[in-house]
């Protein structure tokens, strides 16, 4: 058994730490639930906090573990002077003790322990669960970012087609002499401008696509994905916000937020850690049970004899004052810790709230027939009509298409800030709010 126990050692103290998994490469089209499908199983902030909550269920085995009890033998001769003649006698002795296990358990040293320890292994999930939190929040908005910037994209390449086009169309007309050069510059210039809209807009969707993959957990090449969710594309409002107020969302942040459960757990693990350094002062005591015999006869020099013995360490000089002072210092960081995340729940509902409120407010100002979206689009189409009838001047029409695109993209990053504020307000309460 004990050669069994051996092999076991040291095949444990072999086995190497197992690779992380490459994940699956993504899909050409993603969607947002098979995005957070992907963090969920292959975020590299998640498999963290998996770790650290392994590491936590391995504190709690080590905190319940009973001492294995030790075992001593020994066998010899002994000479005796008999006479002339030295007689060896054989000495045999045996010993068994309990290596304070019986005393860990009856003084609660051991209950302590294990109390210490499932507290931290509660906050260690709860530390997870904060991880999914945060995590979510970051792969929403940045699936969003990516969103917009693929919709802006699309709207500078029109812009810029639009514009190449009225550039031949302007090229024509100089050359039957219609309109003068400085026009065409003019139409020219407008035309590279709406071409470098273009390299910015490609360039923010490039970085928007690696962001994404980053929070995914991809560690390869990115492929040229795209994403879908046409609820993003207008300024809804999720239902659960309907109605809702700063005062109801904090009060849903104070009972749900991970992050203040995870610190209200490492209060109660403080507090057990001071109960447990006190009863340390109580001394550990080891029971031994011993056989010993030396010679086999009616006079043997020692004969079987049984003894039971009790060793323990006499707390004289030190009584545990250094781990006693380190767990209440332990105590009050954690309470300072658990008000400092209260206030920082506090702070982050009425930020968030006060955003979502202002990017609705400007999400729907721009949208819908009469915003101003709208109204810059009539204006181009009315202007560029007039300009054909006469009506108005080249500089004319050109302010008015500069207008629209500002006006295009300005649109678009005010979708973007509205959602990306809903999924900030998502992660200051706690919970999904669509």
């Amino acid at each position: 058994m004990l050669v069994f126990g051996v092999c076991l050692l040291l095949a444990g103290a072999a086995r190497s730490a197992e690779a992380v998994p490459e994940p699956p490469p993504l899909p050409s089209v993603l969607t947002l639930a098979d995005a957070l499908a992907r963090f969920q199983k292959n975020g590299l902030d998640v498999l963290l906090a998996e770790a650290a909550v392994e590491g936590a269920e391995g504190d709690v085995s080590v905190a319940g573990a009973v001492p294995n009890p030790s075992l001593s033998g020994s066998f010899g001769k002994s000479f005796v002077c008999d006479g002339c003649r030295f007689l060896p006698t054989p000495a045999l002795g045996v010993g068994i003790g309990d290596q304070t296990a019986i005393e860990d358990s009856l003084s609660g040293k051991r209950g302590l322990r294990l109390e210490v320890a499932r507290a931290a292994l509660r906050a260690a999930r709860l530390g997870r669960a904060d991880a999914e939190r945060t995590g979510t929040a970051l792969v929403k908005q940045q699936f969003v970012q990516m969103l917009i910037a693929q919709e802006s994209l699309q709207t500078t390449e029109e812009s810029a087609q639009d514009a190449s086009k009225f550039l031949d169309l302007m090229n024509i007309r100089y050359r039957n002499g219609a309109v003068s050069e400085a026009d065409v510059a003019r139409v020219e210039t407008d035309s590279l401008e709406a071409q470098q809209a273009v390299a910015t807009a490609k360039l923010q969707l490039r970085a928007a696509r690696l962001g994404l993959a980053f929070l995914l957990g991809i560690r390869s090449n990115v492929p040229e994905l795209r994403v879908e969710e046409p609820l993003f594309l207008t300024a809804a409002i999720p239902q659960q916000l309907a109605g809702a107020t700063s005062e109801t969302l904090l009060a849903e942040a104070l009972q749900d937020r991970p992050d203040l459960q995870a610190s209200i757990a490492q209060v109660a693990r403080a507090d057990a850690s001071i109960r447990l350094a006190k009863r340390l002062v109580f001394p550990d005591i080891s029971l031994s049970l011993n056989y010993v015999q030396q010679g086999t006869t009616a006079n043997s020099i020692t004969p079987p004899t049984v003894t039971v013995g009790l060793t323990l360490t006499l707390p004289v000089f030190y009584q545990q004052q250094g781990e006693i002072r380190k767990a209440e210092a332990d105590a009050r960081t954690q309470e300072l810790t658990k008000a400092k995340t209260q206030a920082q729940v506090l702070s982050d509902v009425g930020s968030a709230f006060a955003t979502y409120s202002i990017a609705l407010e400007r999400a729907q100002r721009m949208d819908g027939d009469a915003g101003i979206l709208a109204r810059a689009r009539r204006a181009r189409e009315l202007v560029t009509i007039q300009y054909q009838k006469g009506a108005a001047s080249l500089l004319d029409v050109l302010d008015a298409q500069r207008t629209f695109r500002v006006i295009a993209l300005e649109a678009q990053s005010n979708l973007s800030d509205y959602w990306t504020a809903v999924f900030r307000l998502e992660q200051a309460v706690g919970r999904t709010l669509q």
